[in-house]
């Protein structure tokens, strides 16, 4: 608890981004990540192969763009250094453990951006959605984006903040959180799919939590309904583990992995 608090208050972060929950939420899953660490290393794990067959198979060389970098357990930093030029890591917030790691290598940098393409509208900076990604993914010297677990997170601080407004926020109401949430999805997907570079996508698609008996109490789509092509791998991560949030329920989720995705 301490340690949250300290990089709750160290944290360089953007006023938007304290104000609307991203701050928190990444020292959350830093937090649940230490307390999970066994459980969740099947699925890091699979991720950062999804990703390094994704860098070996990489023709243009010179720069990776990381989506949703955050904590950096998902990701073979390494291998990306090692691989490219110039390395990218892009996030809403970069907690100070993620900022250190960055810094061994030279030609690694951070980037702070909204990806789900809500913040600007959710602060009333803007009439609505407006989903896109950094300059740097469509660069031509960008050989590789990585969207990193991301696509299933991007609507949830976004799809709660409607969902608990008491007015219309743009032309949403509170009402509208599922087609919201769909529109979040689908706009990023649509984003990756313009980009001329490899693209390795990575993301969870359901929820399920069940009993110690194996009974399943309720699921949940976390990608709104967007469906996507059958993938080159799937697996499950045990994201709560008996006793995280329940004594006697866990929360899986189904992943899956693209090392070249196109729609």
């Amino acid at each position: 608890m301490l340690l949250d608090l300290l990089h709750l208050l160290t944290t360089p972060a953007p006023r938007a981004q304290r104000r609307l929950g991203y701050l928190r939420d990444s020292i959350w899953l830093l937090s649940r990540a230490r307390r999970c660490r066994a459980a969740w290393a099947p699925h890091l794990e699979a991720s950062r192969a999804t990703m390094r067959a994704a860098i070996a198979a990489t023709a243009v060389r010179d720069t990776a763009v990381v989506l949703g970098s955050g904590n950096l357990d998902d990701v073979p930093l390494d291998c990306l250094a090692k691989a490219f030029r110039r390395v990218v890591l892009v996030d809403a917030v970069h907690l100070r453990p993620a900022l250190r790691r960055m810094r061994i290598y030279a030609n690694v940098e951070p980037l702070t951006a909204d990806l789900s393409g809500a913040m600007a509208l959710l602060t009333g900076r803007a009439a609505d959605l407006d989903p896109r990604l950094p300059p740097i993914c469509a660069a031509p010297e960008t050989g590789l984006v990585i969207s990193a677990n991301l696509l299933s997170q991007l609507p949830i601080r976004p799809v709660a903040r409607l969902e608990a407004s008491r007015r219309p926020i743009g032309r949403w109401t509170r009402e509208d959180g599922d087609a919201f949430g769909r529109r979040i999805v689908e706009g990023h997907l649509a984003a990756l799919a313009g980009l001329s570079a490899r693209i390795c996508l990575v993301t969870d698609l359901d929820e399920t939590e069940e009993d110690r008996q194996g009974r399943v109490h309720a699921q949940h789509d976390l990608l709104y309904g967007v469906r996507l092509r059958t993938p080159e791998r799937t697996w499950t991560w045990e994201l709560a583990p008996f006793g995280e949030t329940a004594r006697q329920r866990r929360l899986i989720h189904c992943v899956a992995g693209f090392s070249h995705w196109r729609p």
